[in-house]
C-alpha cells in the first residue's frame, strides 16, 4: 500500500462495466473532440457559464484578476468538484472532474490564440479577456503559441485521465477475481 493510500484510504472498486462504460464515453468524446474543429465542444456550454459567472465573483480582487477570473472559475470548479470525488476515493467522479478539467484547455487556448485576431463570438461586455491580459502582460505577440500550448496540455491530460480509469479499472477488476479465487479455494 502506498503512502496517499495509508493517509486517505483505498480508492472504491469501479465495476468492470461501469469502467467500460466510462471509457467508451471519454474515447467517443475525444473522437468527437478532436473531429470539431470550431474549438467550441458540447460541454463548453457549461464551462461558458461558468467563465461568465467567475467575473464577477473574481471583481473584489482588481480588475486584471477580475478579467481572469473567468478562466479561473473554468478551472477552479472542477478542480474542487474533483477534491470532493477525490477525498471521497470514488473512482468514476474523480476521473470526471480530472477530464472536465482538462476539456476547459483546448477551449481555452483556443481563446488565447484569439488574443490578437478577436474573430470568436464573446458573450457579455464583449472584451476578449486574454486580448486585455496578454497586453497587460507583454504578450500579445506569443497567442498562437501560448493558446497551442494549452491545447496541448489539455488533450494530454484528457488522455491521462482515460489511462488513469483504465488502469484503476483493471485493477478494481483483477481485485475482484482475486477475492473470488480466495473465496472458491476455502
Amino acid at each position: 500500500m502506498d503512502s496517499q493510500e495509508e493517509y486517505f484510504g483505498e480508492w472504491k472498486p469501479i465495476s468492470r462495466y461501469t469502467g467500460i462504460g466510462w471509457l467508451c464515453f471519454y474515447f467517443l468524446f475525444l473522437v468527437y473532440a478532436a473531429a470539431e474543429r470550431s474549438g467550441f465542444l458540447i460541454l463548453d456550454y457549461v464551462n461558458l457559464m461558468i467563465h461568465e459567472a467567475g467575473h464577477p465573483f473574481f471583481r473584489w480582487f482588481g480588475y486584471t484578476i477580475m478579467i481572469l477570473g473567468g478562466t479561473l472559475a473554468e478551472l477552479i470548479v472542477p478542480l474542487l468538484c474533483g477534491a470532493y470525488f477525490f477525498w471521497q476515493r470514488e473512482i468514476s467522479g474523480t476521473a470526471f472532474c480530472g477530464f472536465w478539467f482538462f476539456e476547459n484547455f483546448p477551449y481555452i487556448g483556443t481563446y488565447m490564440a484569439d488574443a490578437r485576431a478577436q474573430e470568436l463570438p464573446l458573450v457579455g461586455s464583449g472584451d476578449h479577456d486574454w486580448a486585455i491580459l496578454f497586453g497587460q502582460w507583454g504578450l500579445l505577440m506569443k497567442d498562437q503559441k501560448i493558446g497551442g500550448a494549452m491545447r496541448a496540455i489539455g488533450w494530454m491530460g484528457m488522455v491521462a485521465v482515460v489511462g488513469w480509469l483504465a488502469w484503476r479499472t483493471y485493477q478494481s477488476a483483477r481485485a475482484e477475481e482475486n477475492a473470488r479465487a480466495e473465496a472458491s479455494a476455502r
